[in-house]
C-alpha cells in the first residue's frame, strides 16, 4: 500500500476515534454541516495539490542540480532536513498571515468556528501554489527533492494531529514541539492569540522570533472578520475576489502591489 493510502487510512481512523470520543463525552466539538464542508474541501484540494506538485518537483530538481553539497541519506542528515523543512514552513505560514495575497489563499483554514480533526482538512485550493517558492532553498543546500516531499508529508501528518481539543497540555514537550494547545492558540480569534504560533512540528521558531503565545484560556475559534457566507465558492475564493477588486481599484501601481504583498486589509 503506498504512503498516501496509509496516510489517508490513518487520518480516517483518527477522525472516527475523535468523533466517537466526542459523542461519548458529549463535548459538542463536531457539527455535521461544518464537518461535511471540511471533507469536501479536502477532496477538492487533491487536484490542485497534485498539479502544484507536478510544477514544484521539476523546479526543485533543477535547483538540486545547483546544490552546494552532496548530502548523504544518513539519519543525521534526514533529521536536519526535518528541522530545516519546518523552518521553511514557519516562514511560509507566517507570510500567509501577513501578506494579502497569501492570506487570501490561507484564511479559509481559519474560517470554521469549530475545532476538531476535521478542521485540519479545511484546505485551500490555492495554497498549494502560493507556497512553492518557500522551500527552494532546500534543494540548493543539497537535500534531494524526494526527501523534501517526504519531509513535507510527515509535517502535514503531524500537523493534522494538532487539530484537537481532546488533548490538554503536554508538559516539557511544549518547550520544543508544537502541540494541540499551541495550535489551538493559532486558530484563536482572541486579540492575544491572533497571528501567533506559526510552527509546524516545532514551536522553537515562534519562541526564537517572538511569535509564541501560550494557551491561557480556551480560544474562540474562527476569523476576526468572519466570511459573509459558508458557501464553498465564498469560503475558497471570497477573499481572493475582494483582494483583486481592491488591486483593480488601486490608484497607483505601488498601491496595487501593496495590497498584494502588504499586510491583509
Amino acid at each position: 500500500m503506498p504512503f498516501a493510502a496509509y496516510l489517508g487510512s490513518g487520518i480516517a481512523a483518527l477522525l472516527v476515534v475523535e468523533a466517537l470520543t466526542n459523542a461519548v463525552l458529549r463535548r459538542g466539538l463536531y457539527e455535521l454541516r461544518d464537518t461535511l464542508q471540511n471533507l469536501k474541501m479536502a477532496v477538492g484540494n487533491v487536484g490542485p495539490a497534485l498539479a502544484a506538485r507536478l510544477v514544484a518537483l521539476p523546479i526543485a530538481w533543477a535547483l538540486y542540480q545547483l546544490r552546494i553539497w552532496d548530502l548523504p541519506a544518513t539519519p543525521w542528515v534526514l533529521a536536519l532536513l526535518v528541522v530545516m523543512e519546518d523552518h521553511c514552513y514557519y516562514w511560509f505560514h507566517r507570510a500567509s498571515h501577513r501578506m494579502g495575497m497569501l492570506w487570501a489563499a490561507h484564511n479559509l483554514h481559519h474560517s470554521s468556528t469549530h475545532y476538531n480533526l476535521s478542521t485540519a482538512l479545511r484546505l485551500s485550493w490555492t495554497t498549494p501554489w502560493t507556497g512553492i517558492p518557500f522551500w527552494w532553498v532546500l534543494p540548493v543546500i543539497g537535500f534531494h527533492p524526494v526527501w523534501i516531499v517526504t519531509a513535507q508529508a510527515c509535517s502535514l501528518a503531524f500537523q493534522f494531529c494538532l487539530h484537537t481539543q481532546l488533548v490538554d497540555r503536554l508538559g516539557p514537550l511544549e518547550w520544543v514541539f508544537n502541540t494541540p494547545s499551541h495550535h489551538r492558540v493559532h486558530h484563536g480569534a482572541d486579540d492575544a492569540y491572533v497571528d501567533r504560533n506559526y510552527g509546524g512540528i516545532f514551536i522553537i521558531w515562534d519562541r526564537l522570533y517572538g511569535t509564541f503565545q501560550p494557551e491561557t484560556v480556551r480560544p474562540s475559534f474562527g476569523l476576526v472578520h468572519p466570511l459573509p457566507s459558508e458557501s464553498m465558492t465564498t469560503v475558497q475564493f471570497g477573499t481572493w475576489r475582494r483582494l483583486l477588486r481592491g488591486v483593480a481599484a488601486a490608484s497607483s501601481l505601488r498601491q496595487g502591489l501593496g495590497r498584494l504583498f502588504g499586510p491583509p486589509c
